[in-house]
């Protein structure tokens, strides 16, 4: 498994856990689905928790709405985010 695969897995768990998402697995969520809108479906409120949830779960600070945006288009999107500011 590589360190992005890894960090998917995480990903999804975490998003799971702290959005509360009952009846969710790791493997419903796709890699690449939107995890916002017609996607996932979550919404601003989710973000800000899930901001939350990520810079503790990876000891990282996320700043920059629109970097954001883009890092939290898909888990793909996300992971690659998060592993590129862990280098």
């Amino acid at each position: 498994m590589t360190q992005q695969e890894k960090t998917r897995e995480r990903l999804k768990k975490l998003i799971i856990e702290s959005l509360n998402l009952e009846g969710m697995t790791p493997e419903m969520i796709e890699n690449d689905a939107p995890l916002f809108g017609d996607g996932l479906g979550l919404d601003s409120v989710d973000a800000l928790e899930l901001v939350v949830a990520l810079e503790k779960e990876f000891s990282i600070r996320i700043e920059g709405e629109e970097t954001t945006r883009e890092a939290f288009a898909s888990v793909s999107a996300m992971a690659a985010f998060i592993d590129g500011l862990n280098e």
